[in-house]
């Protein structure tokens, strides 16, 4: 239950960016597990206030710097395509003194954005359309922002997307064993181990040149797509927050651990984890017709190792968590972080076993497309 103190520092945050505006209506809005989110209404508009969690975030002011950077650049490409830039991306709105965010004495961070009306946000793929949808979205966005120099943003979470970094902290935690759990996880750890050389492949690209640093979401998961209500198509991407620079490869491959997977990230029946193929050409297809020549070959050739390493590095941050006593991932019952480290392991090896029909995929979609430029 929210307190009356927290009901005063809320409107007092509203205050700061739309004084003298009513408030109309004032409510909990989503599902979010980091920041607070609020549903605002006033007598003119409707709008989106939010607390940022300064735990995750350490530098609120820097993310705001990113993301109003990104969507002033989104704007004009939306403009010039003749879009709606006020429902094709997210509106920040400045305090009345012209700031990116509100700190409130007990040091809060608070911003808003307008509110996209007449959208929803997905929880799962009801159809494979919605999925179509997401990588349409999440390509396009790659499309309009191909000559943002990502080199300006900061590292809102630095390393986040860093697997090497990632492996370096899972080889710490082994050795800790600050719980004593490392003896009953002996087989995870080796199937991690296995596959250390090849998860610094991406980084390794990326240094010698044949893989350029983009813009990257680094959460592109469907419900962060604002979908139209009578249409279903994709509207705007949301959650800017994890906006740093990156690799591509890796914002199509989370989308596809999370959402070709056939079984939920946390099963416990290995025996209904696998990777769903018509998923993965279907959210392929769209993420490179989004794209629309946004993207190199050599990126589109690398998509299936960025679904590969993507899953392989969530299943080690989870077995890492595991060793460690649970203190990232949020659990909700015993051992719950290494059902989900197993399952995204499972969900490795069926890619391995299906990695010839993936990389034919990909290479059909890469021939049709280039017969749709000839043509």
């Amino acid at each position: 239950m929210e307190t009356i103190a927290n009901k005063v520092t809320e409107a007092e945050a509203v205050s700061k960016f739309l004084p003298g505006e009513k408030i109309l209506t004032l409510k909990r809005h989503g599902n979010g597990h980091i920041n607070d989110t609020f549903f605002l209404e006033t007598d003119r508009d409707r709008y989106i206030l939010q607390r940022i969690n300064h735990e995750i975030f350490k530098d609120p002011q820097k993310l705001m710097e990113n993301i109003y950077a990104i969507t002033t650049h989104l704007k004009k490409a939306i403009r010039k395509n003749g879009g709606d830039e006020n429902r094709e991306s997210l509106t920040v709105i400045k305090t009345s003194d012209d700031k990116l965010l509100y700190e409130d004495a007990d040091g809060g961070f608070w911003r808003m954005y307008l509110f996209i009306k007449d959208a929803v946000c997905l929880e799962k793929v009801e159809k494979p359309e919605d999925f179509y949808e997401s990588a349409l979205a999440f390509g396009n966005f790659q499309r309009m922002l191909s000559d943002f120099d990502p080199k300006i943003l900061h590292e809102t979470i630095p390393d986040f997307h860093n697997t090497p970094k990632r492996y370096d902290d899972f080889e710490k935690a082994v050795a800790l064993d600050k719980l004593g759990r490392a003896a009953n996880v002996s087989k995870e750890i080796e199937f991690v181990r296995s596959h250390r050389e090849e998860m610094g492949l991406g980084e390794k690209l990326l240094r010698e040149g044949k893989l350029p640093l983009r813009v990257t979401h680094n959460d592109t998961k469907l419900n962060n797509i604002m979908m139209d209500k009578k249409t279903g198509k994709g509207i705007t991407i949301i959650d800017l927050d994890t906006v740093m620079p990156g690799l591509a490869i890796y914002d199509f491959g989370d989308s596809i651990r999370f959402g070709a997977n056939t079984a939920a990230e946390d099963e416990t029946d290995l025996s209904k984890v696998s990777l769903d193929l018509g998923l993965f050409r279907v959210y392929a297809e769209g993420f490179i017709k989004g794209a629309a020549g946004g993207l190199t070959d050599e990126e589109i050739k690398m998509l299936p190792y960025g679904a590969k390493n993507m899953t392989m590095e969530c299943g080690m941050r989870f077995l890492t968590d595991h060793l460690l006593g649970d203190t990232y991932f949020k659990i909700h019952r015993e051992n719950h972080n290494l059902d989900r480290a197993r399952d995204q392991f499972a969900l490795v090896a069926d890619m391995e076993a299906k990695w010839d029909e993936m990389q034919e995929i990909i290479e059909k979609i890469m021939r049709d497309q280039k017969e749709k430029i000839y043509a």
